[in-house]
């Protein structure tokens, strides 16, 4: 069957989507840049040219995937209903019972950037986004007189460590903690730091 012909942007689009897909089911070190080219019907030598390298690749892969979730994160910040609504949606979309990125992803992401620079700057400025976004709602919310906290870089704090952390319980060890109990640690979480009742967060 004839390939259709695609853009450069397009080509490089496509090229990351794979290597995204490829590195959840393969791993960082595993995967290689034939993979890569096998999962598309492309040659080696196509991949090598967008992406010189294995970890030029890997890092533009977690690249896109991080600018994805920061774009949806954009977007569930930015509906136009109080901040509590907003940063309630934000923390279930990202909390690992959610719908947010393949936490498989990241985790391999965190492990491999301890010996990857490239890598570990992505992923550090993946979090960095996250945390200011969530610090900016929590404040407006507080503005807002929605609720009360005192320490809003604090909280946004708090709340990524707790997501970020449940992720690889449930991510790596089936069957460590229910993912309702998971959710329900979040949802208490998020009310204790705002100074509400639980039940404030599912009406």
């Amino acid at each position: 069957m004839t390939r259709v012909r695609l853009s450069v942007t397009e080509r490089r689009e496509e090229l990351l989507r794979a290597a995204v897909e490829q590195i959840e089911a393969r791993g960082v070190v595993a995967v290689r840049i034939a993979d890569v080219a096998s999962a598309l019907g492309v040659s080696n030598a196509l991949v090598l040219y967008h992406f010189s390298t294995k970890e030029k690749l890997v890092a533009a892969a977690f690249t896109y995937a991080a600018e994805g979730d920061l774009a949806q994160l954009r977007r569930l910040l930015d509906r136009r209903t109080t901040a509590l609504r907003r940063l309630r949606a934000a923390v279930r979309w990202y909390a690992p019972t959610g719908q947010a990125k393949g936490w498989r992803l990241w985790i391999e992401g965190w492990a491999a950037a301890l010996r990857e620079p490239a890598l570990r700057e992505v992923t550090r400025d993946l979090d960095r986004q996250w945390k200011a976004a969530l610090t900016e709602v929590i404040a407006e919310g507080v503005a807002a007189g929605e609720f009360v906290c005192p320490d809003p870089t604090g909280t946004a704090l708090r709340l990524t460590a707790l997501l970020d952390g449940l992720a690889v319980q449930l991510t790596s060890y089936a069957g460590a903690v229910p993912r309702v109990r998971a959710q329900e640690w979040v949802d208490e979480t998020v009310a204790r730091e705002l100074g509400l009742a639980r039940e404030a967060l599912t009406t």
